[in-house]
């Protein structure tokens, strides 16, 4: 067990120091971007579990995101972030098929070499074509398949709270709403919580925010209530294709490393893990993800750091800006009472 007294080094056992002596292993999420579909079963299911309200179904308009960021009534968001960039280029191939930056070409040529030698008819099956003596026409949006769209690919990601080791809303928290579970995730105790919004402005991922009409902040709970009951979260639950594991947290990221390492072979060399470093801003993540491109694509600081971080060395100094303050007063006072 790692663990250090300050903010500037690692903190691998975040529970033990919230006074958990005897507790579980700590336990979180792995976000495997590279395997989403952008389903949004996440979404559905953290609602449908937590009871969280619905925020509209409100197009932004520049995408298929209908939730934007996370917040009081989304703990869960899947981003959509469509980029100027080759459909394919993000993966390593699909089995039979050519991989490399002329995939696209190779893999055309494949496919049409496929379908000239196959035999066409139908009529066995009621399909064979008949000549009704109208001219041949393309359909509407026929051209705009995949197979037209090499300019651009989307990148789907669901991001959550990270439960982060060193928690800026835990700190500020004046009345103890905000506590570390024995699992070492971050809950808010809503009956506590008085809403005055510090958590917000302590948070560097702008996940906790406050519920409109009602003033409380709300975030995720990693289904605390769930993990009692031995039970994984809703969210990885509902997930098809794996894209969010969950577990022992020490047993994700060595997993998340070898899928990194698994597609660094592949070729895929832009991706990258976000939140598995205890040496980061905030001691690592309690939600690890695997990234396609940079953190800013996605909506995500690449050097985040906890806002309370610095608070000893800045009280410090207002601490020796204040003393010498009353030095200067004392010794002008002192100086004009002398006869």
């Amino acid at each position: 067990m790692t663990r250090e007294n300050s903010f500037y080094g690692p903190l691998e056992d975040p529970a033990a120091d919230a006074g958990h002596l005897d507790h579980p292993e700590r336990v979180g999420f792995f976000t495997d971007t590279s395997v989403c579909i952008g389903c949004k079963a996440c979404e559905v299911a953290c609602k449908e579990w937590n009871l969280v309200p619905e925020d509209g179904f409100n197009l932004l308009g520049m995408s298929f995101d209908n939730t934007g960021m996370l917040g009081a009534d989304s703990w869960r968001h899947v981003a959509f972030i469509e980029q100027p960039r080759r459909l394919g280029g993000q993966d390593a191939g699909v089995a039979g098929l050519p991989t490399g930056p002329s995939r696209i070409e190779e893999t055309t040529e494949v496919v049409s070499a496929a379908l000239r030698e196959t035999e066409r008819g139908g009529g066995e099956l009621g399909t064979e074509s008949v000549d009704l003596g109208f001219p041949s026409f393309e359909l509407p949006g026929a051209g705009n398949g995949a197979e037209a769209r090499t300019d651009f690919r989307w990148l789907m990601a669901s991001d959550v709270c990270k439960h982060c080791t060193h928690a800026g809303c835990l700190d500020v928290c004046p009345t103890g709403a905000l506590f570390r579970t024995e699992f070492g995730t971050v809950v808010v105790q809503e009956d506590i919580c008085n809403g005055c919004g510090y958590c917000v402005s302590g948070c560097p991922y702008g996940v906790i925010d406050r519920r409109e009409g009602d003033g409380r902040a709300w975030k995720c709970t990693l289904c605390y209530d769930r993990l009692r009951d031995g039970l994984e979260p809703a969210c990885a639950k509902a997930c098809p294709t794996d894209s969010i594991q969950f577990g022992p947290l020490a047993e994700l990221r060595e997993r998340a490393q070898e899928r990194l390492e698994q597609l660094h072979a592949d070729g895929v060399s832009e991706a990258r893990l976000y939140g598995e470093s205890p040496d980061d801003g905030v001691g690592g993540h309690g939600a690890v993800f695997l990234l396609l491109d940079e953190p800013e694509v996605y909506g995500l600081p690449p050097d985040p750091v906890v806002p309370t971080r610095d608070a000893g060395a800045m009280w410090r100094s207002a601490a020796v800006a204040a003393s010498a303050f009353v030095v200067a007063a004392l010794s002008a006072f002192l100086g004009r009472a002398r006869p």
